[in-house]
């Protein structure tokens, strides 16, 4: 009995395991068919109102870019008249000061000697005059009476005349010594605030020694060196826009003047642009900006939009829910107002209308043809939920 059942019992056993066989067969082929599908399924990308900017007309500045050190236009070294010892200094560095402000002395005691040397040598003249003065008018009776010759006469003229010349040449000297003593006071020619002290109380200071640097600050502007092919452009008047280093904020300017001669050796220009006052600015700090030299409508986007990753620059443009990548061709570039804030700008000239709402860099990596949508404050979700469905 067991031997005629057994023929059955394996052929169920195999149907039952090809049965299971097919079942897994189908089922995989079903996930299989799931994941394919879900992997053809267009992604969706999520703008941010940040994320794009409109092409739109904008009032292009074309401007120059500049560098350089800024510099006190009115500057003053208080230097020594007079060879003498410092006794006094009573400003230091960041001090304010005023013209005409007495700011030190040097010691007068050489400086009174030579007074007195120069008066007592003076009053030796005036002697010397007298004599020659009263040998003249004696010389002068005799002719009259004919006791000497006019030749002894004119010998008596040309006497009284050297020693007229001498006293004068001692008063001279006189007032000069004096000039010496009004000389050791060290006087603040501008005013402005001290940025140097070169000596030191006690220290014996030559001719000519320098003593003191004022800077008046009230005058601020940046040496920019302008290569010979631009700066035919530049004009006195034209406006520039600077970062300081240390000041937050950008600093308005003007070009003040443009020297008429270049460089030795580089063959540059330096353009003078006179910085709007403002606390912060300090002799010798970099700048950097640029300066505006005309303004045009143009249809323009931010230079940070354009990607040049190709042979030809491009942009990714949002339009009808994808991602569409145009080729541009770009013109002049320059700054302007998108947003409320100032940026770089370029002018498009063809492959883009006005109105096309141009992906930031902040984007990142896309492709073209991906489908997105421009997420706002409420429904953002929508979109999404849409694509779900």
């Amino acid at each position: 009995m067991m031997k005629r059942r057994l023929p059955w019992l394996i052929a169920l056993a195999l149907i039952l395991v090809l049965s299971l066989f097919v079942l897994r067969s189908l089922h995989a082929r079903k996930l299989a068919s799931a994941t394919s599908t879900a992997s053809r399924a267009p992604a969706m990308l999520e703008l941010a109102p940040s994320d794009v900017v409109p092409a739109t007309q904008l009032e292009l500045a074309r401007t120059l870019n500049v560098s350089g050190g800024l510099k006190a236009v009115n500057t003053a070294i208080v230097k020594a008249k007079v060879a003498a010892e410092l006794k006094t200094l009573t400003v230091r560095e960041g001090d304010a000061v005023k013209a005409g402000q007495v700011i030190g002395q040097l010691d007068t005691a050489e400086v009174d000697l030579r007074v007195q040397q120069a008066a007592q040598t003076a009053e030796s003249s005036r002697a010397q005059l007298d004599i020659a003065q009263r040998a003249l008018d004696n010389n002068r009776a005799l002719v009259a009476q004919g006791f000497i010759s006019s030749t002894g006469l004119e010998t008596s003229i040309s006497n009284q005349t050297a020693a007229q010349a001498s006293y004068r040449a001692a008063v001279a000297a006189v007032d000069l010594a004096r000039k010496s003593v009004v000389d050791t006071r060290l006087v603040a020619p501008i005013t402005g605030t001290v940025s140097q002290r070169l000596a030191q109380p006690g220290e014996r200071v030559a001719i000519d020694g320098r003593v003191v640097e004022i800077v008046d600050l009230s005058r601020i502007e940046l040496e920019a060196a302008v290569a010979p092919e631009d700066v035919g452009a530049v004009q006195v008047g034209h406006r520039a826009r600077l970062q300081v280093d240390g000041l937050a904020d950008s600093v308005e300017a003007k070009v003040a003047r443009i020297n008429p001669s270049t460089q030795t050796g580089t063959r540059s220009v330096m353009v003078y642009l006179a910085l709007t006052p403002r606390p912060g600015l300090r002799q010798g700090l970099f700048a950097n900006g640029s300066i505006e030299l005309d303004r045009r409508k143009a249809l323009a986007v931010p230079v940070s939009a354009v990607r040049v990753d190709q042979p030809r620059p491009y942009v990714f443009v949002f339009d009808n829910g994808k991602i569409i990548e145009r080729v541009v061709t770009l013109g002049g570039r320059g700054e302007a107002d998108v947003g409320g804030q100032r940026e770089a700008v370029v002018e498009v000239t063809s492959g883009l209308v006005d109105g096309a709402l141009v992906l930031r860099s902040s984007v990142g990596a896309v492709r073209g043809g991906t489908a997105a949508y421009l997420a706002t404050t409420a429904g953002a979700s929508a979109p999404a939920a849409s694509a779900a469905r």
